[in-house]
């Protein structure tokens, strides 16, 4: 069989119908996916990298950030709708893609999405370590910086970001229902908080934060179109855009969730809308309470904990030497210890997102049997689950934030096209397949989530560019040396139809991965480390001849 093959949609709907002791346990209804929604949704995007894009490109305009990157959102969650409704089984993009573009654009999306939920977890096990820095701080507690960040934030290892992956991974390994259950709690917790921030701090806004509202391109420190006004604005969409990372964790849940054709969609769409309305009233006052510049920050962890800096500024008297001092400072501690439990949450769905991709991913034979491993006892694929936080926790003890932050973004944008271009495709090719909710306006809303989200690609950093190629192509690596040949759509042999067009893609990625290694070295000066640039163009030439030696192999006709 070929590598575009699509999977057959009966073979869908008979694994959403399985059950037994081998199988994940159905246990979440509309209340509880909008809960997991609102759980992955509202979290270290929210709470970190708000203040870093902020401080960096829009100023107090992040709001329209919020705005430009919640539309995104909308188009790719009415799309997401459609296909939940549809097909209701594990693996979300992966086996969307899987159903209407083929196995091999099926690999890609689901290698794709090990950035949006696994380098997501560790992006935000490190922004909780930096807000318990500043608790305990408060209580004079002060670890030692070489066991609280990595070494390229000055530090050795980032223990704390480890501790608390270990720990939800542990708690998703005693089963969906258990972890549910701790997850509406702290979700109510996390809405609670952002409330009271929101009712609080409206009270102490200086709407001279908000002058200018743009920052101007005279600005120190700000140059370069992307630094100040409209170009800051799209770019600071870009990086915020992780902070909807979330609404599309809910549709993984999909074999675990009762009637998904029904609830799924309100658990989708229902998170993100919340979600969008506070964000832009919490970003309106984060930046009023606080002048932008604040979230700089000479100490590291004020960078990756903005609501901290935030919430210092919320007084009305000064001590002699200037310094404001907080109305609530028993507050300031409650919010931060409600903001440690709610990053907890975020880390626990990713997880679990995941594992479940990988569990759809295992099922089809794209990658080794361990991956759908269920523990009989609870119901859940623990194997997996060590497995990833073994690899997350690594990610989060080593790498700065900024970086796995950027990563999980354009990760997850390009898995919103390739869930718009499927729905699409579904319309075109399959339109009288039963549809519990339709995306309205289609091709028009699609082409629209297509278009935002590849706008905000095109803004993310030229480094996250070449990241984000380096991973596809050890991916690829991956797919034509074992999913290729094991996949249960396949042949058993490495020599399906199709296998040329892989590798001219293998080769494509390798000349684009080159030119964007130039282009980021262009952008900050041939005088400026080289590093990337020699990775780039080592990975470059290295893959483009391995699979042009590969080229004239011959591959089955059918």
């Amino acid at each position: 069989m070929s590598l575009f093959v699509r999977k057959p949609m009966d073979a869908l709907m008979n694994e959403a119908a399985e059950t037994g002791t081998h199988t994940l346990k159905r246990t979440l209804g509309a209340k509880g996916l909008i809960a997991l929604g609102i759980g992955a949704i509202i979290g270290a995007g929210l709470f970190s990298i708000t203040g870093m894009a902020a401080a960096n490109h829009a100023g107090p305009a992040i709001t329209l950030s919020f705005v430009v990157a919640g539309l995104g959102c909308l188009f790719a969650g009415l799309c997401y709708a459609e296909f939940a409704s549809m097909i209701p089984v594990a693996g979300s993009a992966y086996t969307y893609s899987y159903a209407t573009m083929g196995e091999f654009i099926a690999w890609i999306i689901g290698w794709d999405l090990v950035l949006e939920y696994a380098v997501g977890a560790a992006t935000v096990g490190i922004s909780w370590s930096g807000y318990l820095v500043k608790f305990l701080a408060g209580l004079n507690i002060h670890l030692p910086n070489e066991i609280t960040a990595g070494p390229w934030d000055g530090g050795i290892i980032n223990l704390p970001a480890v501790f608390i992956i270990v720990l939800m991974s542990l708690l998703l390994i005693r089963g969906t229902k258990e972890s549910a259950f701790v997850n509406a709690i702290i979700v109510g917790l996390k809405v609670t908080v952002v409330l009271v921030f929101i009712i609080l701090g409206w009270q102490y806004i200086n709407t001279g934060n908000y002058d200018p509202y743009l920052i101007p391109s005279t600005e120190p420190g700000h140059e370069g179109f992307f630094n100040h006004g409209f170009g800051g604005i799209i770019r600071a969409a870009a990086i915020v855009f992780f902070a909807y990372i979330g609404f599309d964790a809910v549709s993984t849940a999909a074999q675990e969730t009762i009637n998904p054709k029904k609830n799924m969609p309100i658990g989708i769409l229902g998170s993100l809308a919340i979600c969008t309305v506070l964000y832009i009233l919490f970003a309106h006052v984060m930046t009023g309470v606080a002048n932008y510049k604040e979230f700089l920050g000479t100490d590291p962890q004020d960078k990756i904990a903005p609501v901290y800096v935030a919430i210092e500024h919320m007084g009305s008297t000064t001590n002699a030497e200037g310094v404001i001092q907080p109305d609530y400072p028993w507050l300031n501690r409650a919010i931060v210890v409600a903001i440690l439990a709610g990053y907890a949450s975020v880390i626990l769905v990713m997880l679990m997102g995941q594992s479940r991709v990988f569990f759809s991913m295992s099922k089809d034979g794209l990658i080794p049997k361990i991956f759908s491993s269920v523990n009989p006892k609870t119901q859940t694929p623990a194997k997996s689950n060590l497995l990833f936080m073994l690899f997350v926790s690594a990610f989060a003890a080593f790498v700065p934030a900024r970086v796995v932050g950027e990563m999980t973004s354009i990760g997850t944008l390009f898995a919103f096209i390739l869930v718009c271009i499927g729905v699409w495709v579904m319309r075109k090719k399959m339109p009288d397949l039963p549809r519990a909710f339709k995306t309205p306006m289609v091709p028009l809303v699609p082409i629209l989530g297509i278009v935002v989200c590849l706008f905000m690609m095109v803004f993310l950093p030229m480094d996250t560019w070449i990241r984000l190629l380096v991973w596809m192509l050890i991916g690829l690596d991956i797919y034509l040396v074992y999913g290729a040949k094991n996949s249960h759509l396949g042949n058993g042999t490495d020599k399906r139809k199709g296998m040329k067009m892989a590798r001219l893609t293998g080769i494509a990625l390798a000349v684009l991965l080159a030119i964007v290694g130039f282009l980021h070295q262009n952008s900050v000066g041939f005088e400026a480390d080289k590093t990337l640039l020699y990775i780039s163009l080592a990975f470059a030439v290295i893959h483009a001849g391995l699979y042009a030696s590969k080229l004239g192999r011959a591959e089955d006709k059918s």
